[in-house]
């Protein structure tokens, strides 16, 4: 027996753990049904994160609030739902328990939302000096840096010193690395020069650094011509067939050039962010391998979903992608899977529906892969604006990410540049 266990109802009835408040853990929790089973959500925060839109915190286009939302209100009408902020430390699938920072709960079905997490590739120095933007928190600590390192540019005598603070490279092409080098170029171009006129901004540098041959790899090439030829027109330089060596806080070191800035913003990978207590021959990539139902194998009451799940399909097989549509559609199905299993139904393979997949460069420019169709430009960027939209959680969320984004385009301006905290490098 544990020494100490999460405080919660016994029932009668099957619990269901599930670690992880994302995209797939929330739509778990919603799908599943409080008369078959009991719930119980583990995170280490109390609210959700839409994290397609961490770049536009970090850029001082939305509010933080405006991205999240309290996990409790979205359960609010749950019945047999509980959450709990807690840190995983352990799992231990052959005790069926759940080791937390505040205490053990056991389980009759595991369910491992607990998404991704940066990957560095094993460069230390990288790891050390470079931000990633993968929380809330962490955009929120490069949106300060960005305006503090503008601050102390004001009063840099050297010209090599102060281009450094205001040159930023971005490594990874990928939706990520794309959106945030656009809208630091419209930084440049509508909002720094009225807030620091005293600087010219016309030398601030924008780099995007991609390993690969073309930004947005895993779009079509018709669409990656599209978007770099947007970020070209954009002033932003573009290192294809490029990566990253090493960087000291001042010298990014490429296999190319060598790039003196102290703004190296990490978008280049993310990997699986696994639990404790996962069998090594459960891991394959740095993600879980779960079966074509989501479950690990010789587990059938253990499940990954979302971003730490790696499930091989005939279309994709070398796993699906990490996307917010495999997760939610996972956890819309898992959902059904684990009600049918309980009320002896048979359950049938997971399949998932690819939706397409876009990204926005900046005002106006965006790309779309949806099957056959691919397009850019203002369409584009219009549908980009009302599918994000309407993924947000709530209601009250839209209406604010709505009226910013209006203000923004009306007044090519961004709102929020505070420093709310000041960021320091450990």
């Amino acid at each position: 027996m544990p020494d100490k266990e999460i405080r919660l109802p016994q029932l009668q009835i099957p619990r269901v753990v599930i670690l992880g408040g994302g995209f797939a853990g929330l739509k778990l929790a919603r799908k599943l049904r409080s008369k078959l089973v009991q719930t119980v959500l583990l995170d280490e925060n109390n609210f959700h994160t839409f994290q397609p839109l961490l770049y536009q915190v970090a850029t001082a286009g939305l509010e933080p609030d405006s991205i999240a939302y309290p996990l409790r209100k979205i359960l609010k009408n749950k019945k047999r739902t509980h959450i709990r902020m807690a840190k995983i430390l352990e799992v231990k699938l052959d005790e069926k328990v759940v080791s937390t920072n505040i205490g053990d709960v056991r389980y009759d079905y595991l369910v491992i939302a607990t998404g991704a997490c940066t990957n560095y590739f094993g460069n230390k120095n990288v790891e050390k000096h470079a931000l990633p933007m993968k929380t809330l928190t962490e955009s929120l600590d490069l949106r300060s840096l960005i305006l503090q390192n503008f601050e102390v540019a004001l009063n840099e005598n050297n010209l090599e010193e102060r281009d450094s603070l205001m040159n930023f490279v971005i490594v990874g092409g990928g939706p990520t690395g794309v959106e945030l080098a656009g809208a630091l170029a419209e930084l440049k171009k509508h909002v720094l020069p009225k807030d620091f006129p005293d600087l010219d901004i016309r030398r601030m540098e924008i780099h995007l650094v991609e390993a690969g041959s073309q930004v947005l790899p895993a779009m079509s090439e018709k669409s990656s011509a599209n978007a770099h030829k947007y970020l070209k027109s954009m002033d932003i330089n573009v290192w294809t067939d490029t990566f990253v060596k090493d960087y000291d806080g001042e010298t990014v070191k490429t296999n190319r050039e060598a790039l003196k800035s102290k703004n190296l913003i990490w978008a280049a990978g993310v990997k699986g962010n696994i639990p404790n207590g996962i069998p090594e021959d459960a891991l394959e990539s740095g993600r879980i391998r779960v079966d074509a139902y989501g479950f690990l194998p010789g587990y059938d009451n253990v499940a990954a979903i979302g971003d730490v799940a790696l499930m091989k399909t005939e279309a994709f097989p070398i796993g699906l992608p990490m996307l917010g549509s495999v997760a939610q559609q996972q956890g819309s199905y898992l959902a059904e899977a684990i009600n049918s299993r309980i009320k002896g139904k048979p359950v049938a393979p997971f399949v998932y529906n690819d939706q397409g997949t876009m990204a926005t460069v900046g005002r106006n420019k965006a790309v779309v892969d949806l099957g056959r169709f691919r397009f850019g430009g203002l369409f584009a960027w219009l549908t980009w604006l009302f599918v994000h939209l309407m993924l947000l959680v709530d209601f009250r969320n839209r209406i604010i990410v709505l009226s910013n984004w209006i203000w923004s385009y009306v007044n090519f301006d961004r709102g929020t540049r505070l420093i709310v905290r000041k960021y320091k490098r450990e």
